[in-house]
């Protein structure tokens, strides 16, 4: 099970990854800004507006998810579900590849700008009453862009060990996804989070590697000369 959820998921690094990868990787700065542009002042405020109303009607968001869970019900015999908890890089991968998930019992729960905490709070609705076999956990860069407030090392730790805590004590084997890169943030430059994330994904690996957890190592694959 965790093999053939792995091989997937590399497979799908793979693809993106073909002899192109050199060229991404050297591509300057100002093509990846327009590729990926920042968001206006205006956009900014509306967005920062948006989220404010959120947090403070539903701070972790445990409306979203409600109506589909209470739809999807228990896995029928013998099937194998896997959750894919984390954020915005979860949330669009169940979105534009929906037939691989479908396909392969994969429910995707992520939900854009979230943190640990966040996701902790949800895990049992988001998680845990879905009944899986397996659940892959993607998280801890937003906590490094301070989504939800500042966000020290061990606080990003110890609310990923709870999730991880809360999966095995309900007998769902772990998947520790490893932080993806990244050089800055658009949404709040000047962080610096590179060697942030890279520090967290050291320990992400010894965490699991403690635990026998399975660590999903996306960070390899994708980091540039930059760590981005």
């Amino acid at each position: 099970m965790i093999k053939h959820l792995l091989l997937s998921t590399l497979l799908l690094i793979g693809a993106s990854l073909t002899p192109a990868r050199a060229q991404t990787q050297t591509a300057t700065s100002s093509a990846a800004e327009s590729a990926h542009p920042r968001p206006t002042p205006e956009q900014q405020e509306k967005r920062r507006q948006q989220a404010e109303d959120r947090l403070r009607k539903d701070w972790a968001d445990l409306e979203k998810y409600r109506a589909a869970n209470a739809k999807l019900g228990p896995p029928a015999p013998g099937d194998s579900r896997v959750v894919f908890m984390g954020d915005s890089i979860t949330e669009n991968w169940a979105r534009m590849d929906s037939k691989f998930f479908e396909s392969n019992g994969y429910v995707g729960r992520g939900i854009s700008g979230q943190t640990t905490p966040q996701m902790l709070v949800r895990f049992r609705p988001d998680v845990i009453d879905l009944k899986p076999k397996v659940v892959v956990i993607l998280a801890g860069t937003n906590d490094i862009a301070g989504n939800t407030g500042p966000s020290t090392p061990q606080m990003i730790e110890e609310n990923l060990m709870s999730m991880c805590e809360l999966a095995k004590a309900n007998g769902i084997r772990i998947v520790l996804a490893s932080v993806l890169p990244a050089y800055d943030y658009p949404w709040r430059p000047g962080v610096q989070p590179a060697s942030k994330i890279a520090a967290l994904n050291e320990w992400i690996k010894q965490y699991a590697s403690d635990t026998r957890a399975t660590y999903l190592d996306f960070y390899s694959a994708m980091v540039d000369e930059r760590q981005g």
